[in-house]
């Protein structure tokens, strides 16, 4: 029989779950399942937003919007256009009952689990197909899987030691792969890193200004010293680096941060003529704590285990 055993709502950021179905079987395939259903939680931010794992005579099935995951589980020959509207509309109530203010700042597991009313409501519903012929469309959820199907997880590929680092980097949208390697994760932005950030900007713009200047007395006064407007440039493109590292992860981030301060200090080494004490104080000091924030914000670690 086709039918929908369970589902699950996921916090992708770090795994949390936030709510879920109360009625798994005791199986032993269910219990496996169960297993998968923790395994791909941990990997939700590294995964498509729509992807299917068949394991065995069960499928899961899950797609992610707004740093939320919708999962379910369901028997192998239930149908993969209902079991993904069935995690659309799971998706649509969510998205109305729940801003993303109370998920983000969510600590404890299940902290929404009154919604689980909703998910057995639905459940029952989707279990009943001949009571959906009138309550959905099921053209246009058929039409958008064919456009862009789901990305099928193979379950070796969960069970492997660097997790899904190694998935196919071809171009996911309407192949149903993967899109690019996964970008790394860095902790949640901190006050100082936001003041940070903004006065990175105001440095970068206040480089570029001089340097605006500079160009206009240099053409009006041809003994002007032209590496001057250079040295500004390169202060603005150093200061609004520092933000990219800041934003981004990349490879040797905390190198390139170091070599970025080390050209802000040039920079402004090379303006002491044009600059006041304070300013140039100013300038460095801001390239410094920049710095110190891009070294603070680190990658994320390992998801918590939530015992999903």
């Amino acid at each position: 029989m086709s039918m929908i055993l369970s589902a699950s709502v996921v916090r992708v950021r770090d795994g949390l779950p936030l709510s879920a179905s109360t009625d798994y079987e005791q199986s032993t395939g269910m219990q496996e399942c169960r297993k998968y259903f923790k395994m791909l939680s941990k990997k939700l931010s590294q995964l498509p937003d729509r992807c299917t794992l068949k394991t065995g005579h069960y499928n899961i099935n899950f797609i992610s919007s707004l740093g939320v995951s919708y999962m379910m589980l369901c028997t192998e020959n239930y149908p993969s256009v209902l079991a993904f509207c069935f995690l659309d509309e799971l998706q649509k109530e969510f998205i109305t009952t729940y801003n993303m203010m109370k998920t983000n700042t969510a600590v404890r597991p299940y902290c929404f689990i009154e919604f689980d009313n909703f998910i057995q409501r639905t459940k029952q519903r989707y279990n009943n197909t001949r009571s959906l012929s009138t309550k959905m469309n099921l053209a246009d959820m058929q039409t958008e899987i064919k456009l862009r199907p789901p990305y099928q997880i193979s379950v070796s590929e969960l069970g492997s030691a660097n997790g899904f680092s190694h998935l196919s980097v071809a171009e996911y949208k309407g192949t149903g792969k993967i899109s690019a390697a996964p970008h790394q994760r860095l902790e949640p932005v901190t006050l100082p890193g936001i003041v940070s950030f903004v006065l990175s900007l105001l440095c970068g713009a206040l480089n570029l200004i001089r340097g605006f200047h500079a160009i206009e007395s240099l053409l009006q006064n041809e003994g002007e010293d032209f590496s001057y407007v250079i040295a500004f440039f390169l202060g603005t493109a150093a200061c609004l680096y520092q933000c990219y590292l800041f934003v981004y992860y990349t490879g040797w981030r905390n190198a390139k941060s170091f070599l970025t301060f080390g050209l802000i200090c040039l920079c402004n080494m090379y303006l002491y003529e044009l600059r006041n004490l304070w300013q140039l104080f100013f300038h460095v000091t801001v390239g410094a704590f920049s710095t110190l924030q891009i070294r603070l914000r680190q990658p994320q670690g390992k998801s918590p285990d939530y015992n999903v």
